[in-house]
């Protein structure tokens, strides 16, 4: 675990983005922590979470012209990332795109640069697969290339197979996924604290259950 992974996760236990007890999940899995990126809720909290994003595609090393956010939970994560990663590497455009098209002035269903050359999708996390596959589609419409999705949190956890929703979506589309941080991290985090045995047993043993 690197450094900024360590960071990141002692910022989402500070900000109560990430919780441990019992939370009933949409799959109707009792999950013993929960991570919420909508309390990442004021303009400080954010913009430490673009810096996050933005060193996690650093160190990612990907090669990418621009950045994408779907709405709605796209559109702060592409925003502050892209002002951290000019201030840490290189100034990159982003787009989001609108949830109707507008039919008046400009018009269109995309907001921002034009979406061109690799495009570098943004969310919170993957469950279902239904945002990035709605973004391929728009990215793929624009003539671009979804080069890989970058998301806080990868789970780690089985679908309705034995892939993980991470690691279906980088199969079905053929695109790296890259996450801030994943369970293997809070497992490990825990492990360092020395302060959580109880809570790293539990998570441990939901990992067996649901992990891949």
């Amino acid at each position: 675990m690197l450094n900024y992974q360590k960071q990141f996760i002692q910022y989402a236990l500070d900000c109560g983005v990430l919780k441990f007890g019992e939370f009933e999940l949409k799959s109707g899995r009792v999950s013993p922590y929960f991570f919420n990126t909508g309390l990442f809720n004021s303009g400080g909290k954010l913009g430490k979470l673009g810096q996050f994003y933005a060193q996690t595609l650093i160190e990612s090393k990907l090669e990418i012209d621009i950045l994408y956010g779907p709405a709605y939970k796209g559109i702060p994560l592409v925003s502050a990332t892209s002002i951290a990663f000019s201030l840490l590497k290189k100034d990159i455009p982003f787009a989001f795109n609108r949830k109707e098209a507008k039919k008046h002035g400009e018009g269109g269903l995309l907001v921002g640069s034009a979406l061109q050359g690799n495009v570098l999708i943004l969310d919170d996390v993957i469950t279902a697969g239904t945002s990035v596959r709605e973004s391929v589609e728009i990215i793929t419409n624009q003539k671009a290339t979804p080069a890989g999705v970058l998301i806080a949190l990868d789970r780690q956890e089985t679908g309705e197979g034995d892939l993980s929703a991470v690691q279906e979506v980088s199969e079905r589309f053929k695109i790296p996924v890259i996450s801030i941080i994943s369970l293997e991290n809070i497992i490990e985090f825990l492990e360092l604290d020395g302060n959580s045995a109880n809570q790293l047993e539990i998570i441990k043993q939901y990992r067996l259950k649901y992990g891949i």
